[in-house]
C-alpha cells in the first residue's frame, strides 16, 4: 500500500524549532539522484553524494512551511527520529510528465536535493504528489556523514564574485548567477550583465523594498562558444551548462537538462536560488520552483523575463496567461485546487485570496473597467481560458509588464523572503 503524507501549513512559530548546531555543520550535503517515469508513474534511485563547501540556506528556518511544489524531501535524524529538515520543489521531470511524449515514453532525469551537512546518520524520504496533490512517499535513503564515498572534491572550480552583498548568507536570500554562452573574452560583459539584471530585480515590488535581504553572486565559468543551442535552426554551441531553446519542442522555452554540471558550477558560491543568464538576443527563458531559472541577456523584453521567471523559481507563482502556446496537457486539473497561491479553480477558494475581496466584488468577477484596479476572481489563467481564475486583470505573471505583480503575488513573494531571512 502506498504511504500518503498529508501536509498541513506550519505556522511561522514553528520555523525555529530545529537548532542548526545540534544537527548540522556549516556546509552542504548534495544528493544527486535519478528520477524515472512516464505520465502516470515515477521512481527514484541514488546517483551520488557530494560535500560542498558553502551552505547558503537559513540556519533558523529548516522546516519548509509551504505546501508548494510537486515534490518534497523530509530528513530525519536517525538517533532521535526527529524531523530536522524539509524542502519542497519541482523539476523539469514534473513538467515533462504533462507533455505528449510522456504518454508513451519512459524517461530519466538527473535531479538534486541539497541540505545542510548532517552530524549524524539521517533518513531522507522522497515524496511525489498524486492526482489529488497528496504527497506519496516513493523512496527513502540513509546517509552516513562519515561515509568515505561522499565526494569532497569540486569538479569545476571557478572564481566567484559579489554582485550584491548584504550580509551573512544564513539570513539572506542568496542568488547565484551562472553565465551560459559567455566566452572567456566576454567575462567582463557577464559581470556588467549581472549588475544590470540585479537592477531589474530591485526595480520590482516587493523585491525593491527588501533589497537588503539579498545577496547575489556571479561565477566566472566561461563557455567555449558564445550563445546557446537552437535545435530547430541546427544551431549548436559548446556552452558550460548545455542550455537550449525548444525545450519540450516549444521555441521560447530555454532550459537545460544537464543538472549535474549546473550544480557543479553553482557550488562555487553559497546559494538558495540558481539563475542561468544566457548570452542571446532571442526571446526566451524558463523557471521551475526551487530548481533553477533562465533568462536571456539581450532582448527588448529581458527585464520582464528575468523578474517573471524568478516569480516561478523563487515563489512558486503560476503563469496567469492562457492564450500562448504551451507544451503541457491539463497542467492544472479543474477538479482540484492548484497549489500555487495566485490561481484558483474555486474548489477551495477560502485558502486563496478570498479574504482580500471587497464584499461587493462578485465571484467570478467580470473583466470590466469597474474592476480594473480591484482584486477579484477573473477567469483565465494557468494556460486555460476557462475554469481557472486569477486575482487581478493584469499582473507580471500574466502579461509582458514590469513592476506589476498583483497583491496576491506580492504577498507570496514577501512570505518567501521572510522565510529565508527571519
Amino acid at each position: 500500500m502506498k504511504k500518503v503524507f498529508f501536509l498541513f501549513l506550519i505556522s511561522t512559530v514553528a520555523f525555529g524549532q530545529v537548532k542548526f548546531d545540534d544537527y548540522f555543520e556549516n556546509k552542504t550535503l548534495r544528493l544527486d539522484y535519478y528520477h524515472t517515469g512516464d505520465k502516470t508513474s515515477d521512481s527514484y534511485s541514488i546517483d551520488e553524494l557530494l560535500l560542498e563547501p558553502h551552505w547558503g540556506g537559513s540556519k533558523t528556518n529548516l522546516i519548509d512551511p509551504f505546501n508548494f511544489g510537486r515534490y518534497k524531501v523530509m530528513v530525519y535524524d536517525e538517533p532521535t527520529n526527529a524531523l530536522i529538515f524539509t524542502k519542497t520543489y519541482s523539476t523539469l521531470f514534473s513538467e515533462w510528465q504533462t507533455t505528449d511524449e510522456a504518454m508513451n515514453t519512459v524517461k530519466t532525469f538527473s535531479e538534486t536535493v541539497t541540505m545542510p551537512f548532517p552530524k549524524n546518520k539521517v533518513r531522507v524520504e522522497f515524496y511525489s504528489r498524486g492526482r489529488q496533490n497528496e504527497l506519496i512517499k516513493k523512496y527513502e535513503y540513509t546517509v552516513n556523514p562519515k561515509d568515505y564515498f561522499i565526494k569532497p572534491e569540486m569538479r569545476f572550480e571557478y572564481n566567484s564574485f559579489k554582485v550584491l552583498y548584504s550580509g551573512n548568507p544564513s539570513d539572506k536570500v542568496d542568488i547565484v548567477i551562472i553565465p551560459e554562452g559567455y566566452t572567456s573574452e566576454e567575462m567582463e560583459k557577464f559581470k556588467a550583465d549581472c549588475d544590470k539584471f540585479a537592477g531589474y530585480l530591485f526595480n520590482a515590488s516587493p523585491f525593491k523594498e527588501s533589497k537588503d535581504k539579498f545577496n547575489i553572486w556571479g561565477v566566472e565559468a566561461a563557455s567555449k562558444e558564445s550563445g546557446t543551442d537552437i535545435p530547430a535552426k541546427n544551431v549548436w554551441k559548446k556552452t558550460v551548462v548545455n542550455s537550449n531553446f525548444y525545450t519540450f519542442d516549444l521555441e521560447r522555452y530555454l532550459m537545460t537538462s544537464d543538472n549535474k554540471t549546473l550544480r557543479d558550477v553553482a557550488a562555487n558560491a553559497p546559494y538558495d536560488q540558481i539563475y542561468i543568464l544566457v548570452n542571446s538576443n532571442k526571446y526566451g527563458g524558463g523557471s521551475i520552483y526551487n530548481h533553477y531559472s533562465v533568462c536571456v541577456n539581450s532582448n527588448p523584453h529581458e527585464e520582464y523575463v528575468f523578474v517573471h521567471e524568478f516569480g516561478h523559481g523563487f515563489a512558486f507563482l503560476a503563469d496567469e496567461y492562457y492564450t500562448s502556446d504551451v507544451a503541457y496537457n491539463e497542467f492544472y486539473p479543474l477538479d482540484i485546487e492548484p497549489l500555487e497561491k495566485n490561481i484558483t479553480t474555486l474548489i477551495n477558494f477560502d485558502d486563496k485570496w478570498k479574504d482580500a475581496l471587497d464584499n461587493s466584488t462578485p465571484i467570478p468577477t467580470p473583466a470590466t473597467d469597474e474592476y480594473i484596479d480591484k482584486v477579484g476572481v477573473f477567469e483565465g489563467g494557468g494556460y486555460a481560458a476557462k475554469g481557472i481564475y486569477r486575482a487581478k486583470q493584469d499582473c507580471t505573471m500574466k502579461s509582458i509588464s514590469v513592476n506589476n505583480f498583483c497583491p496576491v503575488c506580492k504577498k507570496t513573494i514577501q512570505d518567501m523572503i521572510d522565510f529565508y531571512t527571519k
